[in-house]
């Protein structure tokens, strides 16, 4: 399979292709998954349908948070209504590194926003 960068993605149309970047946004109705993908180039959506990319991959996206790296594999289809004409229908994907807390980082109970430390130069 070839790996392509989104600017490049209408080249490939009624083609299987691997984009490897990250995940920006995901939004879920119930078997259906949107994934707002980016690499260094561009953005794209992602539409993964859990009938026909597998449960065990449906799972993997589920789980997935914002920011996470991504290798994602699926046919490249043109779509009027899509920013870029283009959509990706997901086909697998592998989970390079998934943040292990929510980005932006969720606010702690004691109005800390983060756990990083603060160094100074001087």
């Amino acid at each position: 399979m070839q790996i392509v960068s989104i600017a490049d993605i209408g080249r490939f149309v009624d083609k299987e292709v691997e984009i490897q970047g990250w995940l920006y946004n995901i939004r879920s109705k119930g078997k259906i998954a949107f994934l707002q993908l980016r690499d260094g180039t561009g953005r794209i959506q992602g539409v993964a349908e859990e009938s026909s990319c597998g449960a065990e991959t449906f799972t993997l996206i589920s789980a997935l948070r914002m920011e996470a790296s991504v290798k994602v594999q699926g046919k490249v289809r043109q779509d009027a209504r899509a920013p870029s004409g283009y959509e990706l229908t997901v086909t697998g994907i592998q989970v390079v590194q998934n943040p292990s807390e929510e980005y932006p980082s969720p606010r702690r109970s004691t109005g800390s926003t983060s756990s990083s430390k603060t160094a100074t130069c001087g």
